[in-house]
């Protein structure tokens, strides 16, 4: 058993017994400058402007309302990290062409896509601190718009030619459907285990991650390792990167976090730190998360309960162990690639995506 040691991220300080996965954060580590994707942003900020060119092009039609709901989502910010992975996975080995600019356009539609679908789904009303399109212009026009967006991004990806980046971004494509049904089918059910909801956020979340990470080296004409390593990045990354989200949701900001604090918990949705907390409660304990999540009985009172029985059985800290865990498989899955700042910057986004509990 590894000896007892600080855990320290920003807000949270949880001391920690053991981790199963042997990963913890010392607390001097802390003291360092907290990471930032400012190197990344820096690095791609020239292609970047490229692909904001390019999404709004892509994103225009004849038909008035799709532009519309198309950039209130667009516009509403976001650190657009995944279209600046597959930038930099692609420049970072020399590529000068314009194709990552296609695949980058391709990465952000998939992933604005799956946001308005899932707003749908989840029925949500706040999604970066303004109000969702299905709460605007319906669920239907939402579903709609998020179709139109995934065709125009296949459509860039067939104009770049590579039947490899088409394959990985079609996968993807799939997978994240894949993930979103099962979801839904163990949703609202408490028996849900930590290897079920680790299954739905590898495909939901993580998958368009790697996919984002991998078309670089593809478009660069990199080996088959080295494309593989930025895959196992990129899902890495995308894992620890959900599995923070799951701590904001009961621990975080509204304005950080992009929607209410706790609507994990009013819609029933089943995280990491829930299952925790419930798998270690007692038999009266159990009752009340499945009344909550199940009969939905999701009142503040609730929330103020579930909150104090996630903390009472360690749910964030162990949940910010398990992230941690990822983003050093991350960090690992970099190693064998040679130094550069491109390099340097992803790595920092490893660390950003911890300490975004700031």
């Amino acid at each position: 058993m590894p000896r007892k040691a600080s855990v320290f991220i920003v807000e949270f300080k949880f001391e920690l017994e053991s981790c199963p996965l042997g990963v913890v954060i010392p607390l001097e580590e802390s003291k360092n400058k907290l990471a930032s994707v400012k190197p990344l942003v820096d690095l791609t900020r020239p292609d970047m402007e490229r692909v904001n060119q390019l999404i709004l092009s892509k994103a225009g039609s004849d038909v008035q309302m799709i532009p519309e709901v198309a950039n209130h989502l667009i516009s509403s910010g976001g650190k657009r990290l995944r279209p600046m992975l597959t930038l930099a996975s692609a420049s970072m080995f020399g590529y000068e062409g314009d194709n990552h600019i296609k695949l980058a356009t391709s990465v952000e539609f998939m992933h604005t896509a799956t946001l308005l679908h899932d707003d749908v789904v989840d029925e949500s009303d706040l999604r970066r601190g303004k109000s969702t399109a299905r709460t605007i212009w319906g669920n239907q026009a939402s579903v709609l718009v998020g179709d139109f967006l995934l065709g125009q991004a296949f459509r860039m990806m067939v104009d770049v030619g590579s039947l490899d980046a088409l394959d990985v971004l079609s996968t993807a494509a799939s997978v994240i459907a894949e993930g979103e049904v099962l979801q839904l089918s163990v949703a609202k059910n408490m028996e849900t285990t930590e290897d079920d909801y680790l299954q739905v956020i590898r495909a939901k979340t993580a998958a368009l991650f790697a996919a984002a990470a991998e078309v670089g080296p593809i478009v660069a004409k990199t080996d088959k390792a080295t494309r593989s390593a930025l895959k196992s990045y990129g899902m890495n990354l995308g894992l620890a990167f959900q599995l923070v989200d799951d701590v904001l949701d009961y621990g975080g900001k509204s304005a950080d976090l992009g929607k209410n604090t706790g609507d994990d918990f009013r819609e029933g949705k089943i995280t990491l730190p829930v299952i925790l907390s419930y798998r270690r409660g007692t038999q009266d304990e159990r009752a009340f998360w499945r009344n909550a999540i199940e009969k939905g009985e999701s009142s503040d009172e609730n929330l103020e309960k579930a909150l104090g029985l996630i903390t009472k059985y360690n749910g964030l800290g162990d949940t910010i162990g398990r992230a941690t865990h990822y983003g050093t498989i991350a960090r690992d899955a970099l190693a064998p690639l040679p130094q550069s700042p491109w390099k340097d910057a992803l790595l920092e986004v490893i660390d950003f995506c911890i300490e975004r509990l700031n």
